[in-house]
């Protein structure tokens, strides 16, 4: 597949925080078609295995080096919390929703079977003077749906999830637009790496994670690190595109290649030699200052047993936590380059961890 067919293809598929079952399948059928091991453990993470290349130096205490690759493929979302006399299913958040961006948006609700419904806002005819620059608050929205609450409660249940509807739309000039592109041009650049590996020697066994939970406790992200216990890892996520009235010390450029984190949580000597690698093999990149804990899995993969030396990447993405984010598609191949000659050379000079 193309990477914007598979881009497509994993923002279209639901997995709210907590509920990336249907997608972790799907993740697996893909991770097959490149890794040796491909497992989904207790927490749905996608874990796939590519052994390191038999000529390539990379030996650790007599072993074979261990590299993590991690992003994170949970989305936002809304969770039923009422539903009241008249039918109106009242909603909570699942991460960051922002809930200025609701109003009029259609919605899916996924109970016994998947049922359309909008969130409606009151017109502007109707708002009182105190009402027009009131912050809207998500306990005072609503999801309706047409049916009554008689049958409604039939097919739909209290803690029911709700995603937002929208279609994948392909923009000018190699711009893509969806939800949850934060962060499944994150693990759509994993696949790209997969298959930059195929054809480069490299000296590590590499562990590829299509994490869960991040947007709410970075639960996956935990796990894994602990479980798998890699000498370094390469977390993958979204940073901030630039955008009208945003300044350039906030967002980063669609198209000008991943951003390559710097601050104290990630380790220096390894960034230092990503960005190194970028130019050497004159892939465009970015810097993205994480002064502190990055908002990422990196924070969590970093501190994980007896430390993990880490390195951040991220993808510029335009409309963050809506359901119209937007990213360059030669972002996603970019990071995978960079990643992928980074692993390489990781493992012919030891002197970098």
């Amino acid at each position: 597949m193309k990477t914007p067919d598979i881009l497509k293809d994993l923002t279209c598929s639901i997995a709210v925080s907590g509920h990336e079952e249907l997608l972790a399948r799907r993740l697996k059928e893909i991770f097959m078609e490149f890794c040796e091991e491909v497992w989904i453990d207790k927490f749905y993470n996608v874990v796939g295995k590519m052994t390191a290349s038999a000529d390539e130096n990379g030996y650790i205490d007599g072993r074979k080096m261990k590299v993590l690759v991690m992003a994170h493929m949970d989305e936002i979302g809304l969770m039923v919390k009422s539903i009241d006399e008249k039918g109106f299913i009242r909603i909570t958040s699942v991460g960051g929703v922002d809930p200025k961006i609701l109003p009029a948006h259609e919605v899916i609700i996924h109970g016994t079977r998947d049922i359309p419904g909008i969130i409606g806002a009151k017109p502007p005819h109707l708002l009182k003077p105190a009402e027009a620059n009131k912050s809207i608050k998500i306990e005072d929205l609503a999801v309706d749906t047409g049916i009554c609450a008689e049958e409604l409660k039939k097919v739909v249940s209290i803690g029911d999830l709700i995603t937002l509807d929208f279609e994948f739309t392909e923009l000018k000039n190699g711009k893509f637009s969806a939800k949850t592109v934060d962060n499944r041009s994150g693990v759509t650049a994993l696949i790209e790496i997969m298959k930059e590996l195929t054809g480069i020697k490299h000296g590590a066994d590499v562990y590829f994670v299509a994490s869960t939970q991040e947007e709410t406790h970075l639960t996956g992200a935990i796990i894994s690190s602990y479980a798998i216990e890699p000498d370094v890892a390469i977390v993958i996520d979204a940073c901030h595109g630039n955008m009208p009235d945003t300044s350039k010390e906030e967002t980063y450029a669609l198209g000008k290649g991943p951003a390559v984190g710097i601050g104290p949580v990630l380790d220096r000597k390894m960034s230092q030699t990503v960005i190194n690698v970028a130019k050497d093999e004159n892939i465009p990149y970015q810097i993205d200052v994480e002064p502190s804990d990055t908002g990422t899995e990196a924070w969590a993969t970093q501190v994980s047993r007896a430390g993990i030396p880490t390195v951040l990447l991220s993808i510029p993405v335009r409309y963050m936590h809506t359901a119209v984010e937007t990213v360059h598609v030669d972002d996603i191949k970019n990071t995978g380059r960079l990643a992928a000659r980074f692993i390489a050379r990781l493992t012919r000079n030891m002197e970098v961890i």
